[in-house]
């Protein structure tokens, strides 16, 4: 069976901006570095897969704060072999050392010399410049993991100032905020409160900082990644740390650091069942009539009004939410 043109040209095909849009990832991003808790993070994401239809987060296996001092090479090693043993699907990257670690050469040797074809990305943490990004992709080409992308953690005020030039490099497929680190690196001028659920939503530089980076991601069509809520038993406070994340503050993917966290995350970043409703008729009109403008329920729409709705799709999609019917059909594998 041969494809019609209609058939051929998907909404994403026509409204992928130069920027807005062109990286999409799953909107929870979950960490874990102890052997017991990185394969029960494995076990979860495959069952959430199944549960969801999607898989609806990602696993960061991490060598930075889960290695011990003095074991890094048999960390390494270890979170290698959990990777190559995920399940077929599943999304899983590996934080390795930064760029300055002693250890930061052999753990990208071994994880992407041996597992980068199975692996969704490499997180290079504290990255202060764009030479640090050119360093880690450099070292990625050399294990023969070129297609590898790169996320990176920006975790200071000069990682900050420098974060537009960090965001232009092509290897660079997303932005997070490291809000501990960059609390810290300002030498107790940020009190304590501003690494909490609230007083990081309230104080100015780090308000400041996270408006920046999520500005400099958009600016080079990467993802924004939202910084930790570090009370994971107040569900509360993760889940409206996450809508304000989502709503306010323009990220659209966020660190989960314990289980419990997974679920408010996707709910806080999923769109609603009306938003989905609205978003699909106002993309099938569009499809309908060629991509030219329509009117819809009274308001004019064009591309630009277009690209957004189909962003609502992409986002209900990558979380596992239920599409109408036409909506899944522009997600389905390409006809033959």
């Amino acid at each position: 069976m041969t494809t019609s043109l209609t058939d051929a040209i998907r909404p994403g095909d026509v409204l992928r901006a130069a920027q807005a849009g062109s990286v999409v990832l799953p909107v929870c991003d979950h960490y874990s570095g102890v052997e017991a808790r990185m394969k029960k993070s494995l076990a979860l994401q495959a069952e959430m897969a199944q549960e969801f239809g999607a898989c609806v987060f990602d696993v960061t296996l991490d060598c930075e704060d889960g290695a011990p001092v003095g074991g890094e090479s048999e960390h390494a090693a270890l979170v290698t072999e959990l990777a190559l043993a995920a399940a077929p699907g599943m999304r899983v990257g590996v934080r390795v050392h930064p760029v300055d670690h002693a250890a930061f050469d052999a753990d990208v040797a071994t994880i992407a010399g041996r597992a980068g074809q199975k692996l969704s990305h490499i997180m290079v943490p504290k990255v202060e410049s764009l030479a640090d990004v050119v360093r880690a992709a450099a070292a990625l080409d050399a294990a023969g993991a070129r297609d590898l992308p790169l996320q990176v953690l920006i975790e200071s005020p000069l990682a900050v100032h420098n974060a537009f030039d960090i965001a232009s490099q092509p290897r660079v497929q997303s932005l997070s905020f490291g809000l501990m680190d960059f609390v810290s690196a300002h030498a107790g001028a940020i009190p304590a409160e501003g690494m909490a659920a609230a007083g990081q939503f309230t104080h100015p530089l780090v308000v400041r900082a996270k408006l920046d980076i999520a500005s400099a991601a958009h600016a080079y069509g990467k993802v924004p990644s939202h910084c930790v809520v570090t009370e994971f038993n107040d569900i509360d406070a993760m889940r409206s740390a996450a809508r304000r994340a989502a709503g306010e503050f323009g990220y659209t993917r966020m660190w989960s650091i314990h289980p419990n966290q997974i679920r408010p995350i996707l709910d806080a970043f999923a769109p609603g069942e009306r938003q989905i409703e609205t978003a699909t008729k106002v993309v099938a009109a569009a499809e309908r009539a060629n991509w030219a403008p329509v009117s819809f329920e009274g308001v004019l729409h064009d591309r630009a009004s277009y690209r957004l709705y189909w962003q609502v799709l992409e986002r209900a999609h990558a979380t596992g939410r239920a599409l109408p019917s036409e909506a899944r059909a522009w997600f389905a594998a390409p006809k033959t």
